[in-house]
């Protein structure tokens, strides 16, 4: 994982003061990019503790299509408590837009316009299996007339998906807004099982995840933080095994990370 300890250093070098919507103020970049190989091993930082169980239960509870944290996450992660209602409601977040995403067509029978959904996972693997070619393997989240309904407009907003070879699975992610020291290492993970899972699912092998960035900054109250982490060494990647079952099947216990080596966590505030 030394690809993220080189965007933690540029960013702290090079980039500039900015305010943000927190308060907090942030030092930004934009427009970097990062590519790790899932054949290399999976990728969770070694140089401080990332929960991978947190983010598996994140990436499940989106696949579920879930818009509320007391919907099995809230027990497991607190990751998205600080923006959901009294209720646990987030808004059509994440998973509405990947598995519900809302299309209106007009019946002329019944004279207005009829609402239905598009489920964009069930669409891209069936797009893998039958036109592994495709150009239009995409899956958004960025839903312009749901935005201001959300609790937290997207962050990793879209990815696309690529056949290469026959053989690997690739997926690009572009994150419009990036949190480097809190944020990323979750959404690396995340990407990573997503593509993981997916190749599991049209029998390829998962490739590698190129990670590309709109603004991707380090908070002023992560600074450091951040220069602790850059004392350390990258170890050796853990992998991750995925039982062979159908994608919607999956659960949890399906799950196992192995060979996760990690130096000490590293605590830090969140700027909601």
């Amino acid at each position: 994982m030394q690809q993220y300890l080189d965007l933690l250093a540029q960013v702290l070098e090079h980039g500039e003061v900015k305010k943000d919507r927190t308060g907090v103020g942030t030092i930004s970049m934009f427009g970097l990019q990062a590519i790790y190989d899932i054949q290399d091993g999976f990728p969770l930082l070694t140089t401080k503790k990332v929960n991978f169980n947190g983010v598996l239960r994140e990436l499940l509870w989106f696949l579920k299509g879930s818009t509320n944290i007391n919907d099995d996450l809230k027990e497991y992660t607190p990751i998205w408590n600080d923006w959901a209602d009294e209720n646990g409601d987030l808004g059509p977040v994440y998973g509405y837009q990947w598995r519900y995403w809302e299309k209106f067509e007009f019946d002329h029978q019944q004279n207005q316009y009829v609402k239905s959904h598009i489920d964009q996972i069930k669409n891209i693997i069936h797009l893998i299996k039958t036109n592994p070619d495709s150009r239009r393997l995409i899956l958004t989240a960025w839903n312009v007339a749901d935005l201001d309904k959300m609790a937290l407009p997207p962050c990793h907003m879209m990815c696309q998906f690529y056949v290469r070879n026959t053989q690997y699975l690739d997926c690009k992610l572009y994150q419009r807004s990036a949190d480097l020291a809190i944020g990323v290492p979750f959404n690396i993970a995340s990407y990573a099982l997503l593509t993981m899972m997916l190749a599991n699912e049209c029998n390829l092998e998962p490739g590698r995840l190129i990670h590309s960035f709109g603004d991707v900054h380090i908070y002023q109250n992560h600074i450091d933080a951040v220069k602790m982490q850059l004392t350390r060494t990258p170890g050796q990647l853990p992998t991750v095994k995925i039982a062979k079952k159908a994608f919607f099947d999956l659960t949890f216990a399906d799950f196992e990370l192995v060979n996760y080596v990690h130096q000490g966590f590293i605590k830090l505030p969140i700027a909601v």
